[in-house]
């Protein structure tokens, strides 16, 4: 049975893609974004910035994002989007 591997090769991972919208946001450079980075302090991003990127992300992974979540850094978003576009 022959299964094509070059679809899988070509797409790219939760970490890739929510890195992708937040760069994107302001077009930072790929290479400054790190999971390790605040928001806030690291790429100075304001509260209108992570409202932008919660909604681009919810749009892309069909979850929601509560307000509640505590979401300073890169990491924390590559995180919630993991778990919970996975059981989505």
């Amino acid at each position: 049975m022959y299964v094509s591997t070059t679809s899988l090769a070509h797409t790219p991972t939760i970490e890739q893609q929510v890195f992708r919208i937040i760069s994107k946001r302001k077009a930072i450079r790929a290479s400054r974004v790190r999971k390790t980075a605040s928001l806030a302090r690291d790429l100075r991003f304001d509260t209108v910035d992570v409202v932008d990127i919660i909604l681009e992300l919810e749009r892309n992974f069909s979850i929601t994002i509560p307000d509640e979540v505590p979401l300073y850094t890169v990491g924390d978003f590559v995180r919630y989007v993991r778990e919970h576009a996975a059981a989505a």
